[in-house]
C-alpha cells in the first residue's frame, strides 16, 4: 500500500503519462517525410521506403552506440546518414530534424492531464522523469515541474536506478521519499521499486499486472490517483 505520510517529492514520466505519444510521433514522421519532399526529394525517396528506412535506423544504433540514449542525436544522425547516401547536403538535418520535432512537441495532454498537474505541484516538487525527447517547455508545461531528467541528458535511461536517484537529487529528498508515476510497467514501475521509491501504475487500459513485484497503488487515471493523495497533507504541513 501506499504511504502518503512519507512522500516528500513526486517524479512523472512523461510519454504515455501525460499524453499518447504514438500519435504525435506519427504526425512527426508525416512532417519530416513532407519536408524532405520539398528539400531533399532523394533522401525523402529512401525514408519513404519502409525497409530502408528501418535499415538506417538500424545501422545507426550500431555504428553510434554512445547515441543510444539520446533520441534526438540518433534522429538526426540518421536524417544525416540518408542524406550522404542520396548525395544530398547533410547540412540540412537540423532544418529537417527540427520539422520533426516542432511537431513531436505538439502533444494532446490527456484529459486528467493539467488538472493533476495543478494539483501535485501545489503540493510537492515534481520532476519530470522520461527517457523520451519531449521538451516540457515548448509544450507549455514547464511551470508545474521544479526539474527536467530525461535519458538523453543523463546518459542512462528507465529502469537504470541510477537516473531515479537523480531525479529525487535534484529536489533533494532520499528516494525512499518520492512517489513515481508511470505507465510503463518495467520501465517505470519496477523501475521505480528498485530504486527505492514508491510507485504508481497508471493502468489507462487496464491491463493485466504481470510481474513478482508490485506497484503500491494502482490507478486508470490521473484524477483517481490525484483523489487518493488528496487525503495527504499538502507538502510543509
Amino acid at each position: 500500500m501506499l504511504n502518503l505520510k512519507i512522500i516528500k517529492a513526486i517524479t512523472l514520466d512523461l510519454d504515455d503519462t501525460l499524453w499518447p505519444v504514438w500519435p504525435a510521433i506519427q504526425r512527426a514522421e508525416k512532417a519530416l517525410q513532407n519536408w524532405l519532399n520539398q528539400h531533399a526529394p532523394m533522401a525523402a525517396a529512401l525514408f519513404a521506403n519502409a525497409a530502408v528506412r528501418d535499415e538506417i535506423r538500424s545501422y545507426v544504433v550500431h555504428t553510434r552506440p554512445e547515441l543510444r540514449h539520446n533520441l534526438s542525436a540518433m534522429r538526426r544522425e540518421a536524417i544525416r546518414t540518408a542524406l550522404y547516401r542520396a548525395k544530398e547536403n547533410p547540412l540540412l538535418a537540423e532544418a529537417a530534424f527540427e520539422a520533426f520535432y516542432a511537431e513531436r512537441n505538439r502533444v494532446k495532454l490527456f484529459d486528467d492531464a493539467i488538472l493533476a498537474l495543478e494539483f501535485l505541484s501545489a503540493r510537492f516538487p515534481v520532476v519530470a522523469l522520461s527517457n523520451g525527447n519531449a521538451d516540457i517547455e515548448r509544450i507549455g508545461i514547464k511551470s508545474y515541474f521544479r526539474a527536467n531528467i530525461n535519458a538523453q541528458a543523463f546518459g542512462v535511461g528507465k529502469p537504470d536506478a541510477r537516473i531515479f536517484h537523480a531525479a529525487a537529487g535534484a529536489v533533494d529528498v532520499c528516494p525512499a521519499a518520492v512517489l513515481h508515476i508511470g505507465d510503463d510497467a518495467g520501465l517505470d514501475v519496477l523501475g521505480a521499486l528498485n530504486a527505492g521509491m514508491q510507485t504508481a501504475w497508471l493502468n489507462r487500459d487496464e491491463s493485466a499486472w504481470t510481474h513478482a513485484e508490485s506497484p503500491h497503488i494502482t490507478v486508470t487515471s490521473l484524477t483517481q490517483l490525484c483523489d487518493y493523495i488528496g487525503t495527504a497533507e499538502p507538502l510543509g504541513a
